[in-house]
């Protein structure tokens, strides 16, 4: 016998797979898992970071968030509601005039409450706004108009509704111009906001209604709250570079407007969405490694039974091994047939683990509505590291073929 060309080898190491389906489908399992989980697991976490960026992103561009925060007695528990100064019209005012690189600034509280109009009913979330709240959240107005500076300071009742609460209070029908009561005050339809649907996490986006600040205070809330006071101010950035300044410079200016002492905690917090953005992601991206190293391990595990089923098999075809060995065959010629039994084994395992895990994550996606993601790299780094498995826990198997001495192999029942 001649020596071995690429093509004998290959069909040599294909013979010996295929004259043992079973064994070789047990031995594959493995890696099947392996694979499978690495792929699902990566899928999740990118499926997750893509839901925590969406739900963020959705809440506005370039956007701090300033709220009270609760009191702490010298105990350390939570003072009682009041306790604090909490946040007023002055602050809103303050920034909109004092702090650079703010480009709209909008004071806002809110509330649920019932929406009635031409017999129609449906309980919303109102929030009452600045004329600036649509710019600061990148809401668009779909139709009329957004209420402005006059309207406010005129004390009119007006509303800008979201597209779920004109479908159930008139279907098709425009409303622009028709009366809506809240809390049995009327108000005016100047406008509809445009459709944002539902967040990552299944809230209705489109379910609210945005009137002049201090309509809603006076006529919806109430006595709830003091009369100048704001729940929440949102404050857009001119750009996402100045975005930390123009947080520092709001923290420094709300410091000074409440006159905190020095070396005392703030009774407000501002919450900068670019730096909780890049939080999570950090913490999802931990996670996701972690998950995908825990399943990994199995691969190493699969890589460990093709080891153990290779070794089998060179002892099984000491033999054969002898033969081919005395017919010609150099032991380069064994090694590799060897080498590419185990490979092969790997990446039939590795391809059939992609399958079930892309199966699996889309699955997962479909029932618990939850992103499908899977970066590009997911797949060709799939297939690579498990025929590098099969290639390292087959080396041993390999060579230790490769090294029989065909007079000894021969003599072996």
């Amino acid at each position: 016998m001649s020596r071995a060309s690429p093509v004998e080898i290959i069909r040599f190491a294909a013979g010996a797979i295929l004259a043992h389906p079973l064994r070789s489908g047990l031995t594959s399992l493995g890696v099947v898992i392996g694979v499978a989980s690495v792929v699902m697991m990566t899928s999740i976490g990118m499926g997750a970071q893509k839901q925590v960026t969406d739900t963020i992103s959705g809440l506005g561009s370039n956007l701090i968030i300033v709220t009270p925060k609760q009191p702490r007695s010298s105990g350390g528990v939570m003072a009682g509601a009041g306790a604090g100064q909490g946040l007023s019209d002055s602050d809103a005012e303050a920034i909109r005039r004092q702090v650079d690189g703010a480009a709209a600034v909008a004071p806002s509280v809110g509330g649920i409450a019932q929406v009635t109009a031409e017999g129609a009913n449906w309980s919303t979330t109102i929030y009452g706004v600045s004329p600036e709240y649509p710019e600061t959240r990148d809401l668009v107005i779909a139709a009329g108009r957004m209420f402005d500076d006059r309207d406010a300071r005129q004390g009119r009742k007006v509303a800008v509704l979201g597209p779920t609460v004109v479908s159930q209070l008139w279907g098709e029908t425009d409303p622009i111009g028709k009366r809506i009561r809240i809390r049995g005050a009327p108000f005016e339809v100047i406008g509809v906001l445009g459709s944002k649907g539902q967040s990552s996490f299944g809230r209705d986006q489109d379910d609210l209604v945005l009137a002049p600040l201090e309509a809603v205070r006076s006529r919806v809330i109430g006595r709830q709250i003091r009369a100048d006071s704001v729940q929440t101010i949102f404050v857009k950035a001119e750009s996402e570079e100045v975005l930390g300044e123009v947080q520092e410079r709001i923290d420094t200016l709300l410091r000074s407007e409440h006159r905190i002492p020095q070396g005392e905690d703030d009774d407000f917090e501002t919450q900068n969405l670019a730096s909780i953005l890049d939080a999570s992601r950090t913490a999802i991206g931990a996670f996701t490694v972690l998950l995908s190293a825990i399943a990994g391990i199995s691969l190493v595990v699969g890589g460990v039974g093709i080891m153990n089923i290779m070794l089998v098999a060179v002892t099984e075809r000491t033999r054969e091994i002898g033969l081919r060995m005395a017919l010609g065959a150099r032991r380069r010629d064994v090694l590799t047939q060897f080498a590419l039994e185990s490979v092969a084994l790997s990446l039939v395992g590795g391809l059939i683990g992609l399958a079930i895990g892309l199966l699996g994550a889309a699955g997962i996606s479909a029932v618990a509505n939850w992103p499908f993601a899977l970066p590009v790299w997911a797949i060709p780094v799939a297939l690579s590291f498990s025929s590098l498995v099969g290639l390292v826990f087959g080396a041993y198997p390999a060579w230790r073929a490769a090294r029989l001495d065909p007079i000894e192999a021969l003599r072996r029942e």
